[in-house]
């Protein structure tokens, strides 16, 4: 069997961007894969195009010496835009495989070691007002109720209305503090609570966050600061005894080293389709397995993200939740017309498919008429008009 073909889609989905590949073979089979640079999708796409030349002609079944090759034949190895590039490659690939030996996924990984992939919910509350916080409460023990029981609860964001590409972290954090308190309250203990700060604080910005509430009112904080100074997290550590979940913008296993190895993570965010597709997050999880770190994979994309994590969470021991949208998407009509064949969430977790490949199927006719949409991300500012993290 040899590769054929690679072809990159760049589209517009509804509510953002997403970049979708497909690697066709000379035996009829295809693979999908999913690159997860959001807003970069045409930079991801150049990336491909250079692999392409490699790939033509290639074994699909050598995943993990094409995984080096595509690596290692560079001088300029690595970073964000390539790895995007080389995930969405190595998950499509592994579809493939998948599908020439009739196998799920997880079965080249060594197999499931769970009947279903339990889910956190990304709840998206952003609550505004008098009423948010009520809002907020309300909206959490609906979800509750649903059978939900690990929430992430999105942080206050003032002035939206006035300006809506506007963020001023000192005035966040207080009524955001505020507002966890509250939901803790109203839920009690049980629930699992966390909040995604979207790494849009500093040190002490996190750190006074933190200690504004009392001690067990958070499971984890997601992403407090950005990840490239681990210094940065060993100093926020010595501040809080909150547990940290950090991951999602890391793009290999060296990265991710660090904050393995002196314990500045305590929940893996990784995202399969930026680290390096499955060939490089078996690795990082079984690193984790090592420390003690268990997987809260990163998932705001598409199927083909949804799907791979769902494979990777049934493969490793070492697994928490994955990240998951109890709600309908704007764009979930348009979801379902591009991807036909997906994994559907079943309450709070998703079923281990048993099917060959991924288990997600793409209209390629629809795809190559969906258009990526420029002028849709714009920076962050404070209210003096300075630049601050998006």
């Amino acid at each position: 069997m040899k590769i054929t073909d690679i072809k990159s889609y760049p589209v517009w989905v509804g509510h953002r961007n997403q970049f979708v590949l497909k690697i066709e073979t000379d035996a009829g089979i295809h693979g999908l894969g999913e690159g997860g640079l959001l807003g970069r999708e045409l930079a991801v796409a150049g990336a491909v195009k250079h692999y392409r030349e490699w790939l033509i002609g290639r074994d699909p079944m050598r995943i993990g010496a094409l995984w080096q090759e595509l690596y290692r034949s560079q001088y300029f190895e690595g970073g964000r835009v390539l790895m995007a590039a080389q995930s969405a490659i190595d998950i499509a690939l592994h579809d493939i495989v998948g599908k020439a030996l009739g196998v799920p996924v997880y079965e080249l990984l060594g197999g499931k070691h769970r009947n279903h992939v339990p889910c956190f919910c990304s709840t998206g509350i952003f609550g505004q007002g008098p009423a948010g916080d009520e809002e907020t409460i309300e909206r959490a023990k609906a979800l509750i109720a649903r059978g939900w029981n690990a929430l992430r609860i999105g942080f206050v964001r003032p002035d939206p209305d006035v300006c809506p590409n506007s963020f001023e972290p000192r005035a966040s954090i207080g009524a955001t503090a505020t507002r966890l308190i509250k939901v803790r309250e109203a839920l009690g203990p049980g629930p699992v609570l966390g909040i995604d700060y979207h790494h849009r604080l500093s040190v002490a910005e996190s750190a006074s966050f933190c200690q504004r509430m009392p001690s067990g009112t958070l499971d984890f904080i997601e992403e407090p600061i950005r990840d490239e100074c681990p210094e940065a997290y060993e100093a926020l550590r010595k501040l809080t005894d909150v547990p940290f979940a950090i991951g999602e913008e890391i793009s290999s296993k060296w990265h991710f080293m660090p904050y393995i190895e002196r314990g500045l993570t305590n929940y893996c965010r990784v995202d399969i389709c930026n680290v390096g597709g499955f060939t490089e997050a078996i690795k990082v999880a079984g690193w984790c397995e090592a420390h003690y770190i268990d997987l809260m994979p990163h998932n705001p994309l598409g199927p083909i993200c949804t799907a791979a994590a769902v494979h990777l969470a049934a493969a490793v021991p070492n697994f928490s939740w994955l990240e998951a949208y109890a709600e309908p998407q704007a764009s979930r009509e348009l979801a379902t017309d591009l991807f036909p064949v997906q994994l559907l969430l079943k309450g709070s977790r998703y079923p281990v498919p048993t099917g060959p490949g991924l288990g997600v199927d793409l209209n390629e006719a629809l795809a190559a008429n969906q258009e990526w949409a420029f002028g849709r991300y714009h920076p962050l500012r404070r209210r003096d008009g300075s630049v601050t993290n998006s």
